[in-house]
């Protein structure tokens, strides 16, 4: 089996029950969320339909009022509370797209709430929350010592608990997608989302399958942490160490108990992208698509453009499951994505250190359009022979074959050189 792809509905189900998530509970959860929840755009995008070689659509949930898919499940889990649930308050823990939603939503319906968050959520995550009139606590380095920590305090406060991912009523509300996904593209045969915790891939599954078996369902993960595909292959949730990636909303180190039996029943295979395609594929969608997705968000995508799922020719809708992208990072990930493009190359040159060498080798540059954005010169360091200098050379090429064509001039022309990544 490719390890870069796990066909979930193959595992054994060993012990396997009757999921509390139905049909009909999605389909209430659309009812009682339908006036608060906008319905978001499913745009047909003729860059990806072309490329795919399949229709493919993209259901912008980053258009939410929070920016993510989160408000669906967070308010069906605030809207199914008692009276009293509501009264002792509200406690969660949230990398940060299910804290904007349960700080959004419960301020609305004048709910106390206490959102708990890793340190290094990003900060345009933090001051969101924040701004929607919630206590913030930042506390531990990943969501899960971020959630042990929140628990104990709901427990010292009495306080409600609502759990991001691994809650029915959540995950009834993540499933109200699927729903629209079914109302607004015709002849529907495949969907591709992110995965993270799962809440959102099994809602979306459940209703998927139970109207129709034949549309095939798609997971995608981070592989730095791809919890859902090592607990789909081994039967069990698996903690993993935690990790730093772009796709931070997925960050989760252990699948849910409530998810991954839906995972395992209705989804059909399970693929990993790395940081790089991700970063490529936020890029994709910005200059492609004019939106913007946060890492979680651009994972499907990612998949697609990088060939770790086929679409046969079937017409296919991605969620684009998040937007909140802090700007100070926007501009790292866009130099990442042109660089895994080959649009922006940066070559360390060797030259006899004499008048003529940077013109001569500047010509060949020239002589392939190739746009020299940075230069920079080392005599001591990095192994310069005496009389030769280093020159590390950042470049702007079309795309990957333009900067290959490159790469055979100067070799012809003579040159030695190291591309650096």
């Amino acid at each position: 089996m490719n390890p870069k792809t796990i066909n979930a509905t193959s595992l054994p189900k060993q012990g396997e029950t009757a999921s509390p998530v139905t049909l009909a509970r999605i389909q209430e959860a659309r009812e009682r969320i339908h006036q608060a929840i906008a319905v978001s755009p499913c745009a047909h995008s003729h860059a990806l339909s072309r490329l795919a070689g399949s229709p493919v659509f993209l259901k912008l949930e980053n258009l939410q009022r929070t920016g993510a898919f989160k408000e669906r499940g967070a308010l069906n889990k605030l809207l199914c509370l008692t009276s009293d649930e509501r009264k002792r308050g509200l406690v969660t823990a949230s990398a940060g797209n299910h804290a904007q939603a349960v700080a959004y939503h419960a301020s609305r319906l004048g709910i106390r709430a206490e959102i708990w968050m890793p340190l290094t959520t990003p900060l345009v995550k933090v001051s969101s929350t924040q701004s929607h009139g919630a206590e913030v606590v930042l506390h531990g380095t990943g969501f899960d010592e971020t959630y042990e920590a929140s628990l104990e305090r709901c427990r010292e406060l009495q306080a409600t608990f609502i759990h991001p991912f691994d809650d029915e009523d959540v995950i009834a509300g993540q499933g109200t997608i699927a729903l629209e996904l079914l109302e607004q593209i015709q002849h529907l045969e495949v969907v591709v989302t992110s995965v993270g915790g799962g809440g959102l891939i099994s809602g979306i599954a459940v209703a998927l399958k139970e109207l129709n078996p034949a549309i095939r369902v798609i997971g995608v993960q981070s592989s730095l942490i791809p919890s859902m595909v090592r607990a789909a292959r081994e039967g069990h949730p698996v903690t993993l160490p935690a990790v730093s990636t772009v796709a931070d909303g997925i960050a989760v180190r252990s699948a849910g108990e409530k998810t991954l039996p839906l995972v395992k029943k209705y989804v059909d295979d399970l693929v990993v992208v790395d940081d790089e395609e991700i970063a490529a594929a936020i890029l994709f969608l910005l200059e492609r698509e004019k939106t913007m997705a946060e890492g979680a968000g651009a994972c499907g995508v990612a998949a697609l453009l990088h060939g770790k799922i086929s679409l046969g020719g079937k017409t296919a809708a991605i969620v684009i499951s998040g937007g909140n992208l802090d700007v100070t990072l926007l501009s790292r990930i866009i130099e990442r994505g042109l660089v895994k493009d080959g649009r922006l190359v940066r070559l360390r040159i060797p030259l006899p250190d004499h008048p003529g060498a940077l013109h001569r080798l500047t010509q060949v540059i020239a002589g392939q359009r190739i746009n020299i954005v940075e230069t920079e010169y080392h005599r001591t360091f990095y192994g310069a022979r005496l009389g030769h200098t280093l020159i590390d050379l950042t470049m702007e090429a079309r795309d990957l074959n333009h900067a290959n064509e490159l790469s055979a001039a100067l070799t012809a022309a003579g040159y030695n050189f190291e591309r650096i990544t």
